[in-house]
């Protein structure tokens, strides 16, 4: 099942994308999913953020081919950071590229949504408070990452956590493709079993020390090839059985 969130009349709803058409759903996806008898032409709609975190919890250095080419080794526990919520965009909006940086990067990742408010989740039940997945961009100021020495303003710009088109609910992350094209040219390509922290590793490990909310979000961290993107440039994130993140980069 897919769910995207979109713009619908004067507010804002669910729905369940269906090929061409979107079926609103009745309240969130955070509850039992129950259908409505409207259909909308997904043309017709704007999709907006599949969800708006309260928190986006991401990791780093989580392939052993990115940890590399960063010059180091991946972590023996998961090293995670916080995005915040005023990063999140959406498939197709435009990710601002801000002055105060000179080199802003592409990492394309796969996203774990979550279902229900969870704490001190072992790793055998942590697959129980995943909605879904999606995929997203860690947007980076790679040189204030390195300046900076801790990684809160390179990676928490607005607009530096692109996310969408939608949350896709059954499929298995184990084994997906995933790549990250700049205006048409495949940059990063590899494979989610090359992540090394698996995602209920990192479900428990990440409540062990904090509350996780319906719909946020945790970053599964990503391969190598990232690299800059010039205002003018696409990049577009595509993970095998859930879809393609569309963004353009503009001047901020």
């Amino acid at each position: 099942m897919r769910i995207a969130r979109f713009s619908y009349g004067e507010g804002v709803a669910f729905g369940i994308v269906e090929d061409d058409l979107v079926v609103p759903i009745v309240g969130h996806p955070f509850a039992p999913i129950e259908r409505t008898d409207i259909r909308l032409a997904r043309a017709e709609l704007r999709l907006l953020a599949p969800v708006l975190p309260s928190k986006v919890v991401a990791i780093g250095k989580n392939y052993a081919s990115h940890a590399a080419e960063m010059g180091g080794d991946v972590p023996e526990q998961p090293l995670i950071f916080l995005k915040p919520s005023t990063s999140v965009i959406a498939d197709r909006d435009a990710i601002a590229s801000p002055p105060s940086s000179e080199r802003v990067d592409f990492e394309g990742e796969l996203a774990v949504v979550i279902s229900r408010l969870c704490r001190d989740v072992p790793v055998e039940r942590a697959m129980d408070v995943v909605l879904g997945y999606t995929c997203a961009n860690d947007v980076t100021a790679r040189d204030q990452q390195r300046s900076d020495g801790q990684w809160s303003r390179a990676k928490g710009y607005d607009t530096f956590c692109p996310l969408g088109p939608w949350i896709e609910t059954e499929v298995d992350p184990a084994d997906l493709a995933i790549s990250t094209t700049l205006n048409g040219e495949v940059k990063q390509q590899s494979r989610t079993s090359l992540i090394v922290h698996k995602i209920p590793e990192l479900i428990a490990y990440i409540t062990a020390c904090m509350t996780l909310l319906p719909g946020d979000v945790i970053l599964t961290g990503t391969p190598d090839g990232v690299g800059p993107m010039l205002v003018g440039d696409e990049v577009r994130v595509e993970i095998e059985g859930i879809g393609t993140l569309t963004n353009p980069v503009v001047a901020r």
